[in-house]
């Protein structure tokens, strides 16, 4: 009998099934956010202590992008994603998590709008929320699931898969090894991206920055659907 062959078998049959259950997760989230209207997701380490500076940073930032007139996007979970939607309630603005069903960790936080808390099992179809649903994206210092969410967002905006929109990474001492890195070996060395792409973000330590770096754009730019 050939043992790889037929559990290869059964393992397309199972992905077969899974695809309606990706497709509910999309139709689910799509007509959710839908109705919410603009939105800044914010991203960070689910790891950071609410004494920790950037969950201070965290909440001032959503405080007064709220009070712009802009709902706030969060995974759902503790550490900066929780600041942030505290921030979004403090600032009297929408409060929306993207929950994600994961083994050793993460319970909703409290600070999330319980109309608009969503639920999710694949990282994919939440990402895929993350950024059609909004107008800019704040970034604070986190770990790999921030990397990931950063590069994507810096990926669909570079190579114009969604409209161009203001990237804020937030916190110089953390972030500036990166960019140095980037500057100098991606650009300079190897000449694997193009000088204009350092342009697609911006790097601050306040939320005064951050905010004003957002609304000055949306100064000369129409709030509109990314695809």
């Amino acid at each position: 009998m050939n043992i790889i062959r037929k559990d290869w078998t059964e393992i397309k049959t199972n992905d077969s099934w899974a695809i309606f259950k990706i497709m509910s997760e999309f139709v689910e989230g799509y007509e959710r956010m839908s109705r919410i209207g603009p939105c800044i997701s914010i991203f960070g380490s689910a790891r950071t202590q609410e004494d920790n500076k950037y969950y201070q940073l965290g909440v001032e930032i959503a405080e007064k992008l709220a009070q712009s007139g802009y709902g706030i996007i969060t995974g759902g979970g503790p550490g900066i994603m929780e600041a942030a939607n505290k921030g979004a309630q403090k600032g009297k603005g929408k409060s929306v998590g993207l929950n994600i069903d994961l083994p050793f960790e993460q319970n909703h936080n409290p600070y999330i709008d319980q109309e608009h808390n969503l639920e999710f099992d694949y990282f994919f179809v939440r990402k895929v929320i993350f950024v059609k649903y909004a107008q800019g994206f704040v970034i604070l210092p986190g770990g790999m699931g921030t990397l990931d969410e950063l590069f994507e967002a810096l990926t669909l905006i570079q190579t114009n898969k969604i409209n161009h929109r203001p990237v804020v990474l937030v916190g110089k001492e953390y972030w500036s090894g990166l960019i140095d890195w980037i500057k100098k070996v991606m650009l300079e060395k190897e000449a694997n991206i193009s000088p204009e792409d350092m342009d697609l973000f911006s790097l601050v330590d306040t939320a005064d920055e951050a905010v004003k770096y957002i609304n000055d754009f949306y100064k000369s730019n129409h709030l509109t659907p990314n695809f």
